[in-house]
């Protein structure tokens, strides 16, 4: 089986979010005092007092630049929180942020939707410590592996279903 592997946002693209986001907008960091902001740099929660920024960010845009794609229409921008200085980045192993239902967008290489799936998350956000990733991993690896036996999905995005968020990206392996 394969594994699939979250992809935070890249570190050239955090240094560039860091001095303006994708909407031109300056960063304005602030100290998050009550932590539990999804932080896309390192794919944790916040911890309370950190000092974090919420910025614009276009992931299909930036994709598209890199391999020639053309979005059209499905190119969009949304919040996402970053800290505010570097970070060490994300833990490589499990998926980021369980706790509630995600969709899994699929993307083509021309960067169009192609469709997606609900994952649900049968647990809740008080459990996620203990054993959530563990039971939540094997419902996204499915929708994963459902996503890319197409062969026309060159990526996916994982997105918050309350706000429609952009959380993280998934690649071919």
């Amino acid at each position: 089986m394969t594994t699939y592997t979250a992809r935070p946002i890249d570190p050239a693209a955090l240094k560039d979010l860091r001095t303006a986001d994708d909407a031109d907008r300056p960063m304005v960091p602030f100290a998050d005092e009550e932590g539990g902001a999804p932080l896309r740099c390192c794919l944790r929660r916040s911890e309370p007092g950190e000092r974090i920024a919420l910025v614009s960010y276009a992931p299909l845009r930036r994709w598209a630049a890199a391999t020639g794609a053309d979005p059209g229409a499905y190119d969009e921008q949304g919040p996402v929180f970053i800290h505010a200085d570097d970070c060490p980045g994300p833990d490589p192993h499990g998926h980021p942020f369980p706790g509630a239902h995600r969709t899994v967008r699929r993307y083509s290489a021309e960067g169009h939707i192609l469709g997606g799936r609900l994952v649900e998350n049968a647990e809740n956000a008080e459990n996620a410590e203990n054993t959530e990733n563990v039971e939540s991993s094997g419902a996204f690896d499915e929708a994963f592996a459902e996503a890319f036996a197409d062969p026309q999905v060159a990526l996916v995005h994982v997105r918050a279903v309350e706000y429609g968020c952009f959380l993280y990206e998934v690649r071919r392996a």
